[in-house]
């Protein structure tokens, strides 16, 4: 519960969420003095982190780059282990922000918001949560993370399964027990990749289940040399400042060539140095056109394709690992280090559910056309209602009563990814619209709360009351949201970046491509321009 002053139920801002997100926005709120409360459905801090304690969890981004860069001291004093991260790791350092900070007083954990809605008189959100609190508050931010929706597929028959299942998302604290067991995982996307080998190792059996083969890169994840952090460490301000004008965030070499304008034996030496690294975002970023030319794509594709074929002893089972239906980087590129070599293991077998997808779950297992795989117990690596799925979940409504559902019922639809016409003061992080998901998720959540906050102060220094963006620059941002996809193929295949993974979503572009630093640009314009495409209104006094 929050040590906050509890006989009061008004405040500056009501957050959602205490990840990453929702944690910097409460520090910044604070640092302003203004009255603030987060909402966290967990028992802790760490928003996703916290949720997903599966085996073998880790980062894709570097832990250098995976970290805050507000504070120097806090870059200083926390000395991280692993070039990857793992969630164990990740979740202790979540937990020292929030003491270092003193932030725990403002947030209550263990509570839902299930219900909020916009009153134009007196211009405030009333918030309902599942605790029965019923509070009001100027700005209503989301911080609720882009996976924090697990979607479980509505399988036939799951309810009459007699083992045990779990989603990789709503992971037990105390973890599972595998030993002597048969396993069934459920997808191949970060997470299934990521869990199947370690899994394997403690297994009698693991049968994986795979819908779409998935490029998965090789990951070296070595423990941090102490004199390569030391130098890092020494220049902090320009590393991070280096990271800030890259397209991911990441503080990485920029490629200068385009894959098509070299030969074919210099390609291949540039992907084979920069695959030996052991980076999906080095990889990914060896020429300067794989995600925006399809035959420069293919050439990293292809790449990809041969490893397989090289490490798979089985070339049955390789062929079935290798992607045929969509470019490299259309869907999110995985890492690991040995997931394509556990499937030279004896326990391990790769059932293709394309071709005969999952009938049903049996008591004792899964049928798969006339085939019954028996297990023991089910692993649920099945995603989530990615991006949008967190906020409508709220239950949101403005001063009309209409759900922010029912307007987005055929795609979301925003300004910069931060707000949306006709629901004033709400303003969100990492919304549909972002970068979000497809960069440095840490560095896209440092620029919008400090965006957010700035314009919390802005608004405040001038006595204005409400902020919510105009019908036209929601179109326009659309557009260009859109455009930009298309060109990077994300438009062009079933994705959980178009909401292709939830039956019954509407299929549009959910994250902005075109990078970071361009991105923040168009925001730090917006601003330049007297808050262009946005209504600021009303008296705060």
């Amino acid at each position: 519960m929050s040590e906050s002053d509890p006989s009061s139920d008004d405040f500056d801002a009501v957050v959602v969420g205490a990840g990453f997100a929702g944690m910097y926005m409460l520090h910044r709120l604070q640092a302003r003095g203004l009255r603030a409360r987060v909402y966290e459905a967990g028992t802790s801090v760490g928003g996703t982190w916290y949720w997903n304690r599966y085996p073998g969890a880790r980062c894709d981004v570097p832990s250098l780059d995976y970290s805050y860069s507000f504070s120097e001291e806090l870059q200083q004093e926390w000395q991280w282990t692993e070039r990857y991260p793992s969630q164990p790791e990740i979740l202790a350092y979540a937990n020292h922000v929030a003491d270092r900070f003193d932030l725990r007083r403002d947030i209550q954990f263990e509570t839902r918001v299930v219900g909020a809605q916009y009153h134009e008189e007196p211009a405030r959100w009333t918030v309902r949560t599942d605790r029965g609190d019923r509070v009001t508050a100027r700005f209503l931010i989301t911080a609720a993370g882009c996976l924090s929706a697990p979607a479980v597929p509505d399988f036939k028959g799951l309810e009459s399964f007699e083992g045990s299942w779990y989603h990789t998302g709503l992971w037990p604290k105390e973890g599972v027990d595998f030993s002597g067991k048969r396993v069934a995982i459920i997808g191949t996307g970060s997470s299934g990749i990521q869990a199947m080998p370690v899994i394997a190792r403690e297994a009698d059996h693991v049968c994986l289940l795979q819908r779409t083969a998935n490029y998965v890169t090789l990951a070296h994840n070595p423990a941090l040399d102490a004199e390569a952090v030391a130098h890092v460490k020494a220049e902090y301000p320009e590393y991070r400042e280096r990271a800030r004008q890259t397209r991911l965030g990441i503080s990485i070499e920029t490629p200068e060539h385009s894959a098509l304008e070299v030969s074919p034996e210099e390609r291949e030496r540039i992907y084979e140095r920069r695959w030996a690294v052991g980076d999906a975002n080095v990889f990914v970023t060896s020429f300067t056109d794989i995600y925006s030319n399809l035959d420069a794509n293919e050439t990293a594709a292809e790449f990809v394709r041969a490893k397989i074929r090289s490490i798979v002893n089985d070339p049955v089972v390789a062929e079935l690992l290798t992607p045929r239906d969509h470019a490299f980087g259309a869907k999110r590129l995985c890492i690991s280090e040995e997931y394509y070599e556990a499937f030279n293991r004896d326990n391990v077998t790769l059932v293709d559910v394309k071709q005969r997808p999952i009938e049903e779950i049996t008591p004792t297992g899964i049928r798969v056309g006339d085939d019954v795989c028996e297990v023991d117990v089910i692993v649920f690596s099945t995603g989530y209602d990615a991006i949008t799925g967190p906020i409508l979940n709220m239950n949101i409504r403005n001063s009309a009563g209409l759900t922010l559902n029912e307007k987005w019922v055929n795609g979301p639809v925003t300004y910069l990814g931060l707000a949306t016409k006709g629901f004033p003061n709400l303003l969100m992080i990492t919304g549909p619209g972002s970068p979000s998901v497809l960069v440095n998720v840490i560095a896209a959540i440092e620029q919008h709360v400090e965006w957010i906050s700035d314009t919390i102060a802005f608004m405040d220094d001038n006595g204005i009351a409400t902020i919510e963006p105009t019908e036209q620059a929601e179109q326009d941002w659309g557009a260009e949201v859109a455009r930009i996809g298309a060109r990077s193929f994300i438009s062009s295949f079933n994705a959980w970046y178009m909401g292709a993974n939830i039956p019954g979503k509407p299929r549009v572009v959910l994250p902005y491509a075109g990078g970071l630093v361009k991105y923040r640009r168009f925001c730090q314009q917006v601003v330049a321009d007297n808050y262009a495409g946005f209504v600021l209104s009303g008296s705060s006094s």
